[in-house]
């Protein structure tokens, strides 16, 4: 009797880039970075449907929505779905197609708490990202640690840059197998996930805080000079 291979948990390559290219991302990882940016700015169900996200991220990337479905489908399917990133929010009744289509409805998706973390660590997002970074650690279910919820808000206001990096390198760690979750948030993940750069600015940071008033200023001076 032939042993049932055992299915492998999917990584997410959201962040995935080209070996021989530097630091030009797959484009499984564009495509899955445009489904969650679609998915975290519309708000209608007609919407979000994989035909539609299709039609969207076609427009942005000058091709058409045949062309970009079937990768669309494949990474809901096999990748975002499994892990957690997104979950079917309902179905929409259609009129014309299948019968068995027609009885069931079509699909439309939504982001999950770990997809919104996913969502708050894209560039891609730009001025919605303070808002969603803020709504994402104001949530209860994210994480038991309110200490550590208090210190990111708190973060996100006066350095919103250094929670972004943060949060890209928290996802980047998930998707490498270097922590197994993204929600709960924790404090255990989060010191997995620190980076040189990472502790470069906690460095900083915390030099920064031990100066006095006096010595603080040329600090201020010499960064708002050179950046």
């Amino acid at each position: 009797m032939m042993l049932k291979a055992k299915k492998t948990t999917p990584k997410l390559p959201v962040f995935q880039t080209f070996k021989t290219k530097g630091k030009e991302f797959t484009g499984e990882a564009m495509r899955q970075q445009g489904i969650i940016t679609h998915l975290i700015t519309e708000t209608l169900p007609t919407r979000r449907t994989r035909t539609a996200i299709a039609h969207r991220l076609a427009e942005k990337n000058n091709t058409t929505w045949q062309n970009i479905y079937s990768g669309i489908f494949r990474d809901l399917d096999e990748i975002l779905l499994p892990l957690g990133i997104v979950e079917e929010g309902g179905r929409l009744p259609i009129k014309r197609g299948p019968k068995a289509l027609q009885d069931q409805g079509v699909p439309y998706y939504q982001l999950t708490d770990s997809g919104l973390l996913v969502a708050a660590s894209l560039s891609e997002i730009n001025k919605e990202r303070i808002k969603i970074m803020a709504d994402f650690f104001e949530r209860n279910s994210i994480s038991k640690d309110k200490d550590l919820k208090k210190s990111i808000l708190t973060l996100l206001d006066v350095a919103p840059n250094f929670v972004s990096s943060l949060l890209k390198k928290y996802v980047e760690s998930y998707s490498e197998g270097k922590i197994t979750h993204l929600i709960p948030f924790d404090m255990d993940s989060v010191k997995k996930a620190f980076d040189e750069t990472l502790m470069v600015q906690k460095e900083l940071l915390e030099g920064f805080s031990s100066l006095s008033n006096v010595d603080r200023e040329p600090i201020i001076s010499f960064l708002k000079r050179v950046g």
